[in-house]
């Protein structure tokens, strides 16, 4: 079957853009194929600076005729109504139509026959439909026709447009259309400078090869491929080791059309700037890879390049002038660094008096206050030192200030660390200046050290609490604050440490510290009026973004954000989101771990074949619970009476659950959900025997209530450990 060759080719594309472009396009055109009714067999899409290329293989020659069935009016319909359908099939009268039987009567059909295309016609009439509609990030227009209406728009000027379509045995024809004047055809062109004539291609094979030969590697895998192999065999021949960067390589692959590697250097004076700085400083400028000690550990004056082209001097001139722009970088780096040194973090913090956070919560010196505060009642809870974990806190932030973060805000936090170290801090306080801001996301480490451990807690719930109460929470896929992974970050940190904390207190304590800003009073009776079930709400109107009676629903919805997030973090783990529901459904629950742990228990338990009979059991006494429930508008609660038990089987069941429920309580209060689970596994004989000899709704008024009122003891003592009514079957 036939084969298409696509390739758009203009000025450069840049590197950030070019892998979505390419899915899009590969995207793009293959949906149109099946809308089409072109089933393909496979496709590719390529992308260098300076083009999009496509391959589909396996397209049928033709598109399959279509048969389609148009039912029309009634017999003896209004004749207006028979014209309209007329004219709408192309019949010329209903004899034409079949008729089709139909208990509502009978009515006529049209029976619609479309030939099918040949497959280049179809390709001519959707690819520039495809090119003008292409969804660039940003796009422009250029030349004599852009101001022209409708004229095209492009990321970059498009010159060509290279299109064939056609079996591998035979030559190819020409996909012609044009667009904006760009007439398709079979003419591509090499690398800029080495090879910048005219090709003439024909199928994806021989473009491929062509291009290769023109000093184009078209394939941005197998640019990776070369740039790292290159770059390591480089430095492993002087005895250094390439510093690997992903993100680097990819967009360094998006630069180039013909990788070549190189080498250059810069002063050691430099290396006495901090290593993130100098990796930073030659990245972000020049796009560069450092290069480490291989013995030491530490980073050399090297650096690697990538150019893009073979120079005749052997690349003198362009390392020369990698190097001519690096050193007055690192220069400007290393005066920002010196700088910085001369004037103490502490110094540094009456600046943020002056810096708004947010408009609703305060300035940036008010925060920084709040953090401290909250990570001092933190800090006893995951072993820190307080006046360590209090120290930390005030300094956190203080490098925001800096001339080094203000260049390069990637080293945030990092250099809060090293200014900290230099002025003579404590290694922990250093530490947590870093660290506060881990984890960043799902691939990046979590703190340890328990002075860092608590200021990224107080640094994350402060900046929940405080949104939540100014109303700010996500939306959608909007979560312009990072909350959702300010949540995973602190699940993360309990989980990872195995630390048991209550969330409860600590955002109770967060919302005191909140309305502290604008009281009169101090945190600690705050607090005390916060965590009151009845708080006075004329007080806490004296400051803060949050009144009284919404004390209990910031907390409530806070519970049941955390409890969204880590479903998603068991998910990820393999867990069921509806056990988690089931265990937060029992209410209060806000110790992660051990909502993890009784997850762990209860996914086992459910996995056994006493656990699944028994949530069999029951969902079943559940549902009947809920339809008499609703009938007689009332709930069964309250003990039933042992003297109406009139079957064995119901005497049994009641022991049963009095044993169970004492038993599974007393796991659970040990924590040991494990038997807890043994102990609900107890039930399930009575409650299979119960429901196989038992009829719940007994003639007798009286015996049926208590029969209820039998099976909401079953729910309230499986309750101990979770709410089954939660799990999904």
């Amino acid at each position: 079957m036939p084969d298409l060759l696509l390739e758009l080719f203009s000025e450069e594309i840049p590197a950030r853009m070019q892998a979505k472009a390419a899915d899009d396009l590969r995207r793009m055109v293959t949906d149109k194929l099946v809308a089409e009714g072109l089933v393909y067999e496979g496709a590719k899409a390529f992308a260098t600076p300076r083009r999009l290329a496509l391959t589909v293989h396996g397209i049928p020659a033709r598109q399959p005729d279509l048969k389609t069935e148009r039912r029309g009016p009634k017999m003896g319909a209004p004749d207006a109504a028979v014209q309209g359908f007329l004219k709408a099939t192309g019949l010329n009268s209903l004899d034409e139509a079949k008729i089709q039987r139909d208990p509502k009567g009978d009515f006529y059909i049209a029976l619609i026959e479309k030939p099918g295309r040949d497959a280049i016609d179809v390709l001519a009439e959707i690819l520039p439909v495809i090119i003008r509609t292409f969804p660039w990030p940003k796009s422009m227009r250029w030349g004599a026709r852009s101001g022209k209406p409708g004229s095209l728009s492009w990321v970059r000027p498009l010159h060509a447009i290279t299109a064939t379509f056609g079996p591998e045995t035979e030559e190819p024809d020409v996909v012609k259309f044009s667009v904006d004047g760009i007439e398709t055809g079979q003419t591509t062109y090499g690398h800029r400078f080495m090879a910048p004539a005219a090709i003439n291609v024909r199928r994806f094979e021989d473009y491929e090869a062509k291009l290769k030969a023109a000093k184009v590697i078209l394939d941005p895998q197998a640019r990776k491929d070369i740039i790292f192999a290159d770059a390591k065999e480089l430095t492993f021949a002087q005895g250094f080791e390439l510093v690997e960067d992903q993100v680097l390589l990819d967009e360094v692959s998006g630069l180039v059309e013909w990788p070549v590697v190189m080498m250059g250097s810069f002063e050691q004076e430099y290396l006495a700037i901090p290593e993130e700085v100098i990796r930073a400083t030659i990245r972000n400028n020049q796009k560069c890879f450092v290069v480490r000690d291989s013995k030491t550990g530490k980073l050399t004056n090297k650096f690697v390049l990538t150019a893009n082209i073979e120079a005749a001097d052997g690349g003198k001139t362009i390392v020369s002038g990698n190097e001519r722009v690096i050193r007055p970088r690192l220069s400007d780096a290393k005066f920002f660094y010196e700088t910085d040194l001369k004037t103490k973090l502490e110094d540094r913090l009456p600046k943020f008096e002056q810096i708004v956070f947010h408009e609703k919560l305060g300035t940036q010196a008010a925060r920084i206050k709040r953090i401290e505060r909250l990570a001092a009642e933190i800090a006893p809870l995951v072993g820190a030192d307080v006046a360590k974990a209090t120290r930390a806190a005030h300094f956190a932030k203080a490098d925001l200030l800096t001339e080094v973060v203000g260049e390069f805000p990637e080293v945030q936090g990092l250099m809060g660390k090293y200014y900290a170290l230099a002025q003579g801090e404590d290694a922990s306080v250093a530490a947590a200046c870093e660290e506060h801001y881990k984890p960043q996301g799902p691939t990046d480490r979590v703190p340890t050290d328990p002075v860092s451990v608590a200021v990224a807690l107080a640094d994350k719930v402060d900046t929940l609490v405080g949104f939540w109460a100014i109303d700010e929470k996500p939306t959608g896929s909007k979560d312009p604050y990072a909350l959702r992974r300010a949540a995973l970050g602190v699940i993360r940190i309990i989980l990872e440490q195995s630390g048991r904390i209550s969330l409860t207190p600590i955002f109770q304590d967060a919302i005191a510290l909140h309305i502290v800003r604008g009281g009169d009073a101090t945190f600690e009776n705050i607090v005390r009026i916060v965590r009151n079930p009845t708080p006075d709400p004329t007080f806490l109107r004296k400051g803060g973004p949050i009144a009284a009676d919404n004390l209990a629903s910031l907390v409530g919805d806070l519970l049941a954000f955390f409890a969204d997030r880590l479903k998603v973090q068991l998910r990820e783990q393999g867990a069921r989101h509806d056990l988690v529901d089931a265990v937060f459904a029992l209410g209060g629950q806000d110790d992660l771990l051990m909502i993890v742990r009784r997850v762990e228990a209860l996914g086992k338990f459910l996995e056994s074949d006493d656990g699944k009979n028994l949530l069999a059991g029951i969902k079943r006494a559940s549902n009947i619970l809920g339809i008499e429930e609703k009938k007689d508008k009332r709930a069964f609660d309250g003990a039933p009476d042992a003297a109406l038990y009139g079957l064995v089987e119901e005497k049994a069941l009641a022991k049963a659950i009095g044993e169970v429920q004492a038993e599974a309580s007393a796991a659970v209060a040990r924590e040991d959900f494990a038997a807890a689970m043994s102990a609900m596994a107890k039930l399930r004989p009575p409650v299979d025997a119960f429901f196989d000899k038992v009829r719940v709704n007994d003639d007798d008024p009286k015996v049926r209530e208590n029969r209820l009122k039998l099976l909401n003891e079953i729910r309230s003592a499986t309750r101990a450990v979770a709410d089954f009514s939660k799990i999904q079957d």
